[in-house]
């Protein structure tokens, strides 16, 4: 049986290592056919060490998985292309096998990817298609005839949705699993895919496509059990937002009471209004953190983004969370088209009526291509459309500077210790380790709430 190695590449740690869930998939599509092994950078994997494990693996194919493409910071930016391709040099050093990549960042920038990393393949979009690849690579098949291939040769890719069955292949007993369970003890799942909202920055309806596609609420407790079996303290749900679907998420809720699992999770909820009864139901089965993805509170701002709320709703979604004695977290995208200092100002008037809660501010939003934000920063000339986006690009308001954002928000917060500018990387570095060393789970922003 062939063998593949399987990487992933993130080392972004900050504020909490991210488990690799995608290449569980990939794992699971690959298991009758293939021999898979996954390694995972975030588990202290040197240069040298992961050239140590590439020949002790001995691959006949190995799998590049990119997930980060920066670390989405206008203040201190920073693309991670070198690194990827300081990756990519060990794999070439250490194994003749031919070089995959795949994985959501990837997906954003298919063909730059490949051709700055000088690999073999590429697969845009879900990684299920694998064993079709690999099954052509093998003689078994047409490789152009693979949706999402990327070769040497190709400009272009287009990327659709898989519409095959999905399963995942969790592994407690492997390297990279216990690494997350012994830090943080967070693990994650998906309850679906596919977003059907259109907000302008976005990339989720190009990587997994803007239908849902939901996955059994039984099947998806079954994996819950399975986590919590294996010593995760605390599960993270990735989907784009959980409550995309109230009916289909209160359903993976009753099933996770019928589970009897009995750790907290959470997840990434969109701000609209919900039915009555839908946060204490959540909570009953198990609920403990809502991070809301609200990104302004000034109607005007809301509308250019594209959100499917206005900041009415906020409120009213912010004070049912609140009323089921849920932790609440508030992320904001500043600076976007339009922004200006009446728009911040309203933002931060209304953010100050938020109470107990914490507030990630993000100042500048990345352009990616296949968005609108994309479209208005070419029709503004902050980009040309034969420039290479792989490096962070930020859209900066033409009235307002990031730097003045900012300053501004630093003054509104007065020191209050759960106002945060970006991910609060600068106080989750102090803090977060300790807490973990200490027997602490979760993402702990919690801990801040005031």
């Amino acid at each position: 049986m062939k063998k593949v190695l399987l990487i992933s590449a993130n080392m972004m740690k900050k504020p909490y290592p991210v488990y690799p869930l995608g290449l569980d998939y990939v794992a699971g599509a690959l298991a009758s056919g293939y021999e898979t092994e996954i390694l995972d950078m975030n588990n202290g994997l040197s240069p040298a060490a992961l050239g140590e494990e590439i020949r002790r693996a001995a691959p006949d194919y190995i799998g590049l998985s990119i997930r980060n493409i920066d670390n989405t910071d206008t203040i201190n930016s920073r693309g991670f292309l070198s690194d990827y391709q300081e990756l990519a040099a060990v794999i070439r050093q250490n194994s003749q096998a031919p070089l995959i990549l795949g994985g959501s960042g990837y997906t954003v920038f298919p063909v730059e990817f490949l051709r700055a990393l000088d690999a073999d393949y590429g697969l845009a979009g879900e990684g299920e298609r694998l064993p079709a690849l690999l099954d052509a690579l093998e003689g078994r098949g047409d490789i152009a005839a693979v949706p999402g291939v990327v070769t040497r040769q190709a400009a272009a890719v287009s990327c659709r949705a898989w519409e095959g069955e999905l399963q995942r292949a969790f592994a407690p007993e492997a390297a990279h699993a216990k690494y997350y369970i012994s830090y943080g003890g967070m693990l994650n799942l998906q309850t679906k895919r596919g977003c059907p909202f259109r907000c302008s920055y976005c990339t989720y309806p190009h990587i997994e496509g803007a239908r849902m596609r939901f996955f059994p609420p039984e099947e998806v407790a079954r994996q819950a059990r399975a986590l919590e079996d294996a010593g995760a303290k605390y599960i993270f749900i990735t989907d784009s937002a959980f409550n995309a679907s109230y009916d289909h998420s209160l359903r993976v809720a009753r099933a996770f009471q019928k589970a009897r699992l009995t750790i907290p999770w959470g997840g990434f909820f969109a701000a609209t209004v919900p039915p009555d009864g839908y946060y204490p139901a959540l909570a009953d089965a198990g609920l403990t953190h809502v991070e809301f993805g609200t990104e302004s509170m000034c109607d005007a701002m809301l509308a250019g983004l594209r959100k499917p709320f206005v900041s009415d709703d906020v409120f009213r979604a912010h004070e049912a969370a609140l009323a089921a004695d849920l932790f609440i977290a508030h992320y904001f995208l500043l600076g976007g088209p339009g922004e200006n200092e009446e728009t911040l100002r309203q933002t931060l008037a209304n953010v100050d009526r938020l109470e107990r809660a914490v507030f990630f501010f993000f100042c500048g939003i990345r352009i990616y291509p296949h968005t609108a934000l994309y479209e208005t920063a070419l029709g503004e000339g902050q980009i040309s459309a034969s420039q290479n986006l792989i490096e962070p690009v930020f859209y900066r308001s033409p009235f307002i500077s990031d730097v003045e954002i900012v300053e501004r928000i630093e003054a509104h917060a007065a020191g209050r210790i759960n106002w945060l500018v970006g991910a609060g990387e600068s106080k989750a570095t102090r803090i977060l380790p300790r807490l973990y060393e200490r027997g602490h789970t979760g993402p702990l922003w919690e801990h801040l709430i005031a």
